[in-house]
């Protein structure tokens, strides 16, 4: 069904307002859904009717975030695109995590808490799933097929938000330095396939 005109100008006007209040907020729970409908310039109704609630607004801004590092994974050039590979495809699309989430904290910690109430894990996001299933995929090519899921969920946690945040903003790391330590960690793990 393709969406009205003036209906993809109200989600856009949504997302963009939406986007610029989580980013200003100190806590993604002081930017209520009557904010972003004031913002945004569209009635509450609308924004509900829309999006159901702020934790599937905050997942939307997410995932349109998203979008342009999931279309360079998917068909962008390598290292980080298809045909590169693995051994340098693996720590590219692992640096990108750690770019994206990065500039992204506010939205990827509320999104990667652990949530019991219905809502999705971080673990069955469609946007985790596909891509431990790429990184699974990648890593099977190197060190087989047998513990490729596992070590793709370790090297997933190694990006968390809250641990890449902490090690940031607490433990006075750089941002290239965590990328370093990830990709040693993944040097770590692609050398087991050497043998």
């Amino acid at each position: 069904m393709v969406e009205r005109a003036d209906a993809a100008r109200n989600r856009q006007a949504v997302l963009e307002a939406a986007g610029r209040l989580f980013d200003d907020a100190a806590e993604l729970g002081a930017v209520s859904m009557d904010d972003v409908a004031r913002a945004a310039g569209v009635g509450k109704g609308t924004l509900f009717r829309r999006f159901g609630d702020r934790t599937t607004l905050i997942r939307t801004v997410y995932d349109a975030r998203l979008t342009e590092l999931r279309t360079a994974i998917a068909d962008g050039p390598p290292p980080l695109g298809p045909g590169a590979n693995p051994r340098e495809r693996i720590p590219a699309l692992l640096d990108a995590l750690v770019d994206f989430k990065l500039d992204n904290r506010k939205l990827a910690m509320n999104l990667e808490r652990d949530q019991r109430d219905g809502a999705a894990t971080l673990y069955t996001s469609p946007s985790y799933v596909e891509t431990h299933h790429l990184l699974t995929t990648l890593l099977a090519e190197v060190i087989g097929a047998d513990d490729a899921a596992w070590i793709a969920y370790a090297l997933l946690a190694a990006t968390r938000v809250d641990l890449v945040d902490h090690l940031v903003n607490t433990e006075g790391m750089a941002r290239d330095d965590v990328r370093r330590n990830v990709r040693a960690l993944v040097d770590r793990v692609l050398s087991s396939g050497d043998g």
